[in-house]
């Protein structure tokens, strides 16, 4: 939700407060405010300038030099390349030495000559151009014909306004309008709300003698209103009214829609504007589609209904899907004269059932999903009556034709003040409570020590008792409840074993160089098993918000794979995350998604980097197993652990390896897939996920310390012929099983596949090292052991070179 300060200070007095002031009062009183834009930022030295003359550029065919005149004695000359620049328009400049975009803008020449300045178009000022009118998407603006020369053009377009971005919480959709947060910001700063109290002139024409309403689904739409305005003058919107539409990101269309969405936005009420002549039979009636009946929304597209899409019609054919679009036949055109406006109360279930269906989602749609206040459907028609007639030279017909069935009792909330006390551990007086719930108008009447509490029907959140211990807690101040340790003096807090044991990998893998991510445990059906170490029956959501989101997952690594192909796409070609989360593999017996919780690895790029000495190491298959056996060397299982070749989907075939916990697979480390690297758009990539939990409960023997060795060691070198398939691991565990007690370590150091080798063979070189702690070994005794490891290799088909 996006709130203009200069909008909101029409409903409420901000007490003169600094953006980021007010901003931080309503994020500690429970709305997070994601963002403070202030939307004159980076420009300086715009000026309202009118375009007495134009020719074109000389050397150039799309470029025309204009004679602007900013109320001095002389005009500037601005080159200017605009499509849709002519003379008699009131413009935005930067002069010279002015910024744009943070941007200093400089005299000039473009192909030989002079250009004093710029003129702007409103994505040069910083506009999305999502929210620029279609008109000048593609040009410069024009200011309205009445617009002072001269004139500060920040002030002329209402850039020096600031915009808060609210991040809302499902629960909050009372505040996904102004009026919503001007009673929000009322109540922080204790200050009364002003409300807009339409009035307007209503012909001797009744609107029930042309419009006739019914509704069949009364259980999806309780309540339906229309009002009928003539001779309506559709036009461009006024300045003010396509200023405080874009702040709050919406584009400007005609005055007749953008009233309607100013309305929507002001009152959290949908709206629509019907064309009366392309109804053409002077009736709405409500009802649930036909299967199979089909619809042209208002974005062009063609759409089967099913029988459980709620519907708009004509009596005959829809013209509109209720809640969620309007139909392209019945739009407002530049030659409508009459205007059915509906504002109607549709069921929350129906909408969002229908908007998840057709794959459409709406401002409407959005707060008919959430929940509107049933007591604002009728002002809100009220309000966009006025605006036509004042606007759009409108003649309100008398009254408004509905059908009302519905329900708009407050909710009644009864709460001791003991009960919010207790919950809050804290002492608040009852007079206090009373002052808050009062500034939040809601009704409240004391009696018998509790709190009669009426809760207004735009607050839909407030249902029990905890609801109103929030509501107080949140107004009184979440830095006024006293802190307290969670523990008493018998009981002292502290890490589980296997918490203890998580954080060590934690602080291993941010001090090895890797980032932590947290990814979305919701994914789609299609990637919810991807790289999945196990399988089981996938959890879908019943209501998800997006086919993106609706399945738990089954693997971190698709999630961690689209945040390194995020980063890459952004010039970050270098990537090392780590992510320790849940998967949710089938059910418990409670029917709960079963939790499991895996570590999963992402690399990619350069993984040591010091141009200086002009050293540089990519990213590796080794560098992660490296990785790691590190974790288990911190863990104390490296011993337990082994690798296996394996063949998974997604993975390159012949850089893949299973882990393996006492020959019990837990997870798989490799390089990604060629063709999958390329689908992402990322480089060679290498990732890794495991069962850490399986790591982490493993039991391991008290660690046990020996004296360091006094006696010296003695190494040996050799050098094995094997079959190109022969894996390093076997030929070391025949090593360690041959050399026995005198044997402590082995290591590879060599593996040569070349011209001078026989093909399909390989040699591959070990180091063994023999040692005793209890005296210095005897050649005859090296010897010896030394001599049963090549007997034993010799056996198993290697040759020693």
């Amino acid at each position: 939700m996006y709130v203009s300060l200069k909008w909101l200070s029409q409903y409420v007095n901000l007490q003169e407060l600094s953006p980021e002031e007010i901003a931080e009062k309503i994020t500690r009183s429970g709305i997070e405010v994601e963002g403070v834009h202030h939307l004159s930022e980076g420009l300086k030295k715009l000026m309202v300038g009118e375009i007495k003359e134009k020719v074109k550029h000389p050397d150039s065919d799309h470029l025309n030099i204009c004679q602007v005149d900013f109320g001095e004695i002389e005009l500037s000359q601005i080159v200017c390349g605009a499509p849709n620049v002519e003379e008699g328009q009131k413009v935005v400049a930067v002069r010279p030495n002015g910024y744009v975009g943070g941007k200093k803008i400089k005299k000039g020449k473009l192909r030989g000559e002079v250009s004093n300045g710029m003129i702007c178009s409103l994505q040069e000022l910083g506009m999305d151009s999502k929210v620029v009118p279609k008109k000048y998407a593609d040009g410069i603006f024009v200011l309205p014909e009445g617009t002072p020369v001269g004139m500060d053009a920040i002030e002329a377009l209402s850039l020096d306004d600031v915009v808060l971005e609210l991040g809302l919480t499902p629960n909050r959709s009372d505040a996904m309008s102004m009026l919503g947060v001007a009673y929000e910001v009322a109540a922080i700063l204790s200050e009364e709300i002003n409300l807009p109290e339409p009035t307007y002139t209503t012909s001797n024409e009744k609107a029930s003698d042309v419009i006739k309403v019914s509704v069949e689904a009364k259980e999806q739409n309780p309540m339906y209103t229309a009002k009928v305005v003539k001779n309506v003058k559709v036009d461009e919107s006024p300045l003010w009214l396509q200023e405080r539409l874009m702040a709050a990101g919406v584009r400007p269309l005609n005055n007749v829609v953008d009233i309607t969405n100013y309305v929507l936005m002001e009152y959290g009420q949908p709206l629509h504007a019907f064309d009366y002549d392309a109804l053409g039979t002077g009736e709405i009636l409500v009802r649930l589609a036909n299967d199979g009946e089909k619809i042209t929304t208002l974005d062009g597209q063609e759409r089967e209904l099913t029988n459980e899409n709620l519907v708009i019609t004509n009596g005959k054919e829809a013209v509109a899907v209720a809640g969620v679009m309007g139909g392209l036949d019945s739009e407002v055109t530049d030659t409508t004269t009459t205007v059915v406006i509906e504002s109607a109360y549709f069921e929350g279930q129906s909408i969002r059932q229908t908007a998840k269906s057709l794959g459409l989602r709406s401002e409407a749609s959005a707060r008919y999903e959430k929940g509107i206040d049933p007591n604002r459907v009728i002002p809100a028609a009220e309000r966009a009556a006025q605006l036509l007639a004042e606007l759009a030279g409108g003649e309100v017909l008398e009254g408004t034709v509905m059908v009302d069935g519905l329900e708009k009792e407050p909710t009644r909330v009864v709460v001791s003040p003991d009960f919010v006390n207790a919950r809050l551990g804290m002492k608040i007086s009852l007079n206090e409570m009373v002052s808050i719930l009062k500034r939040l108008k809601f009704t409240v009447e004391t009696a018998n020590g509790l709190l009669f509490i009426d809760v207004p029907t735009r607050r839909q959140d407030v249902k029990i008792e905890e609801d109103v211990v929030e509501e107080i807690a949140r107004l009184y101040g979440y830095d006024e409840i006293p802190a307290t340790l969670p523990v008493d003096e018998g009981k002292s807090g502290g890490l589980t074993h296997y918490q203890a044991k998580r954080r060590i990998v934690h602080h291993l893998m941010q001090g090895i160089g890797l980032e932590q991510a947290l990814t979305y445990s919701l994914t789609s059906d299609e990637l919810s098993q991807k790289y999945a170490i196990e399988t089981a029956q996938t959890t879908r959501l019943l209501m998800p918000m997006s086919e993106e989101r609706s399945t738990l997952r089954q693997s971190i690594l698709p999630h961690l794979i689209e945040a390194v192909t995020y980063n890459v796409s952004r010039q970050q070609d270098t990537v090392a995350f780590y992510e320790i989360g849940s998967v949710f593999l089938g059910q418990t017996e409670e029917g709960l998604p079963h939790e499991e919780e895996h570590i999963a690895i992402a690399l990619t790029g350069d993984w040591i980097n010091h141009k200086w000495q002009g050293e540089n190491k990519k990213v590796d298959f080794f560098v992660l197993k490296g990785i790691l056996e590190a974790m288990f060397a911190k863990l104390d299982i490296e011993g337990r652990i082994s690798l296996e070749t394996a063949v998974i989907d997604g993975m390159h075939p012949g850089r893949t390896a299973k882990v393996l916990l006492d020959n019990k697979s837990i997870g798989f480390l490799g390089q990604m897939h060629p063709s999958e690297q390329k689908a992402q758009g990322i480089k060679e990539t290498y990732v890794a996920e495991l069962n850490i939990e399986a790591l982490l409960h493993t039991i391991i023997e008290p660690l046990k310390y020996v004296p360091v060795p006094r006696f010296p060691s003695v190494s040996r070198d050799i050098a094995l012929v094997v079959n190109s398939a022969a894996k390093a691991g076997d030929l070391e565990e025949i090593i360690r099983r041959a050399g026995g007690d005198l044997l402590k370590d082995i290591h590879v150091f060599d593996l040569y596949e070349g011209d001078k080798m026989e093909a399909g063979k390989k040699s591959l070189a070990f180091t063994l090292t023999y040692q005793t702690p209890e005296r210095t070994l005897t050649d005859e005794e090296v010897v010896g052991a030394h001599d049963q490891v090549l007997k034993e290799l010799t056996e198993a088909g290697a040759e020693i070179r």
